[in-house]
């Protein structure tokens, strides 16, 4: 099927209030029509996600945007700079919004990004914003193709559109800005080392009080059967390995699996592999994930996170 051919399906569906999968530059979205009830609430039980987490807009341009939300001076310059791509900012509502309510899960802020691809494709030809997030059960890994898609969620979307594998690998940065600073809620594709030398100034890590108020928050999430082991240093018998870079853990040789996420330590490639890995180690039964330590900046820092969330307790 051609690309036209296939946005014009997705759209068709979308329009209908039903599920569809659209490929972004980050992972796969589980897409409905933002300002559809019934359709975003289709979201929440495919993916069985809890309600009181907020869903991220995606939209085709700015005009789109700013008919969603308000936008400070800085937010926008930070759209202007890194959009599309994989920034998603949080920012106020507007008061004419037609967002439905079960998107923001009743705050008075929207999570908004403009993909790249076929997605900011399929977005422009319904003349309406879709709410995505990844495309999998809730708390599980996110998709990086559309073959991962079906595995998880196949028999419950009424279409997967096939853009191949996602170019970046972890979800968006989510930012948002409070006067003069600008708070990261979720690393993501975008550094915060890319981050600050656009904007001149520091960024502020976390939020600023308990409440949940971006997708991506939760302590436990992006997770595979098995129990996860971070900083390994050493490998026990049975266990799967998910490597980074030229050097092995000890006792790498008993390793029931190995995938390495970049063999010459690449952050990028890691990332991109990052979830495509994880499936693949658990798809061989073992018990135990363990992975070696990847460092901590640049696309690092969005690497650990998931890792660390991946290895919280569950139900977290």
């Amino acid at each position: 099927m051609s690309d036209r051919a296939a946005i014009e399906r997705a759209v068709t569906e979308l329009a209908a209030g039903r599920l569809v999968a659209v490929p972004t530059e980050t992972v796969y979205g589980l897409a409905a029509d933002a300002t559809n009830g019934e359709a975003v609430a289709g979201i929440f039980e495919a993916k069985g996600r809890p309600r009181f987490n907020p869903l991220i807009v995606h939209v085709a341009d700015r005009a789109m945007a700013e008919r969603i939300a308000r936008f400070d001076p800085l937010s926008a310059a930070l759209a202007d700079r890194f959009w599309p791509g994989p920034l998603t900012l949080v920012l106020p509502l507007q008061q004419a919004s037609n967002i439905h309510p079960l998107v923001t899960v009743g705050l008075d802020t929207v999570a908004l990004r403009m993909p790249q691809g076929l997605a900011r494709d399929v977005i422009a030809a319904l003349g309406k914003p879709i709410a995505a997030p990844s495309a999998n059960t809730s708390g599980r890994i996110s998709p990086t193709s559309a073959q991962a898609v079906q595995d998880d969620l196949g028999s419950k979307l009424a279409y997967i559109l096939d853009g191949g594998s996602a170019d970046v690998g972890v979800e968006s940065t989510i930012l948002k800005v409070e006067g003069d600073i600008v708070r990261l809620l979720r690393p993501g594709g975008l550094t915060v080392e890319e981050i600050e030398d656009a904007i001149g100034q520091d960024v502020v890590v976390g939020s600023a009080g308990p409440a949940i108020e971006a997708p991506g928050m939760l302590a436990s999430h992006y997770a595979p059967d098995a129990s996860v082991r971070l900083h390994a240093e050493h490998i026990e018998a049975g266990e799967a390995l998910l490597a980074f870079g030229p050097d092995r853990a000890s006792g790498f040789e008993s390793a029931a699996a190995v995938r390495n996420l970049s063999e010459k330590g690449d952050l990028r490639e890691a990332a991109a592999n990052l979830y495509a890995h994880l499936q693949a180690l658990d798809c061989y039964g073992a018990r135990m994930i363990a992975v070696e330590p990847v460092p901590q900046h640049g696309l690092g820092a969005a690497i650990n996170d998931r890792l660390s969330r991946a290895a919280a307790p569950r139900g977290q």
